[in-house]
Formats: structure tokens, sequence, C-alpha cells
């Protein structure tokens, strides 16, 4: 098991820029992949941006050229660098470790993830 801890939500004015980390710790795996996923109020969860143990990454097309994920495999810290803010990316994200191998087309797909934080809210004021 990993547990996960996200920081660095707040509010902020559309057009800004937020810092998200995600520190893991009590490893019994080492993960395979990790990601950062976010769900609104009165919508499904949905996959951001996602990151194998190779450094392979993916993105939702709604945050391609704006969101940066990145780890620091030495400080066992998942990031994700959120640029040019929009109020529809107002939501709780979460970010999630799994263990399993699979293919990097599955990389946002939440039912591969076995482990997942608590989540930091991020508000995007208009």
């Amino acid at each position: 098991q990993v547990t996960l801890v996200e920081s660095g939500g707040s509010t902020v004015q559309a057009g800004g820029s937020l810092s998200l980390s995600c520190a893991a710790s009590v490893y019994t795996y080492t993960p395979v992949g990790m990601g950062w996923f976010r769900q609104a109020p009165g919508k499904e969860r949905e996959g951001v941006a996602a990151i194998d143990i190779d450094g392979s990454t993916v993105y939702a097309d709604s945050v391609k050229g704006r969101f940066t994920i990145s780890q620091d495999i030495a400080k066992n810290t998942l990031y994700l660098q959120m640029n040019s803010l929009k109020p529809e990316d107002t939501a709780m994200y979460y970010c999630a470790a799994d263990p399993v191998s699979r293919p990097n087309s599955t990389l946002l797909r939440g039912w591969r993830y076995v482990d997942w934080g608590q989540g930091t809210q991020v508000t995007v004021a208009s």
C-alpha cells in the first residue's frame, strides 16, 4: 500500500497558476503509474494527467498545453503544474498510484489505480 497526501490546492483567478504536490509514503510496492484525477460537484471523476515509471506522460485533451505532470522519484513526490487556469478546472484534485504494469493507453483510467489520496481543492474564480 502507498499513502498519498496531496497539497497545493487553493482559490485562484482565471488565467492564474497553481502547483499541486502529492507526497507518497509507506511503500509496499513501487508505483508503475501515477496520475492526477479531478472531480467537480455533480460530475464524474476524470483523469487529468498521468506518468509512468519511465517518465512517459499522458494528458486529457482539456488540459494539454496548460498542465504539466512530473515526478521526483528520490523525493517520492508527484507534481502537477497548472497554468492558464479556467473556471472549468474547478474541482477536487486527487493523486493515485498503480503497482501493475499496464498499457500506457490506460494511464488516465481510474480503475487501474489502487491507492488514492484524500484530495486537494482547486477553485478558479472567473
